[in-house]
């Protein structure tokens, strides 16, 4: 018989640790998104973890900014970022407060509202696809920059919030390399999945950009 997820909520002291406690536990974890079109809940399957100035992979690394002002707390509130110029990506804040870190929710499975999801991610081939990769994610519950810095204890209802869920056993948590993140952070195993989840996005090691040559005259 399967065992029905825990919809207890998470409490702020749970995003109150290190960034590398806080990352592998919140997979399994249930991320509830309320919005006037309806409710979305999806199954954390992969997250990263970014360690502020201590990390050269993460957007605090050189310091606070009004972009990451949000990472260095308190803890328990969301990051939202724009990526691209065309994509949102969907952080948790951890602690302790003063110190900037943050984990990107990567991918995921939606078990409440997949009707919705469609109808914002109209491209995904089925249902695996509607929140695998970061942008992804962020489409499906209509996530975006006036997001940022939520609190996930707002009240009874909050925007986003996260539930206990069903934690996965140990022996299926992996770790590895970030997506994308290139020079002395790209070999941190600091991505975290669930072995063997479909939802699971596809790794891809950090290309650097070209820049366009110029053609003599």
């Amino acid at each position: 018989m399967t065992k029905r997820p825990d919809r207890t909520p998470l409490t702020r002291d749970f995003f109150d640790r290190s960034v590398l406690e806080v990352a592998p536990d919140l997979l399994g974890r249930t991320l509830v998104r309320r919005a006037e079109e309806g409710t979305i809940e999806l199954r954390l399957t992969e997250v990263e973890a970014y360690a502020g100035e201590v990390d050269p992979g993460s957007h605090a690394f050189r310091g606070r900014t009004a972009r990451n002002g949000v990472m260095f707390g308190p803890p328990g509130h969301t990051y939202v970022y724009f990526t691209y110029g065309m994509w949102h990506c969907l952080n948790l804040v951890c602690g302790p407060e003063g110190r900037a870190s943050g984990v990107l929710l990567r991918a995921g499975e939606i078990e409440l509202g997949a009707g919705l999801a469609r109808h914002r991610r109209v491209t995904a081939r089925n249902d695996k696809e509607l929140a695998k990769g970061p942008a992804r994610l962020a489409t499906a519950l209509d996530v975006d920059r006036d997001l940022n810095g939520s609190d996930l204890f707002d009240g009874p209802a909050p925007a986003l919030s996260v539930l206990h869920g069903t934690p996965p056993p140990r022996d299926l948590v992996r770790s590895g390399p970030r997506t994308g993140v290139g020079g002395d952070g790209a070999h941190q195993p600091w991505r975290f999945w669930i072995e063997g989840d479909p939802t699971v996005s596809p790794y891809r090691a950090h290309a650097p950009r070209r820049r366009p040559s110029r053609k003599a005259t």
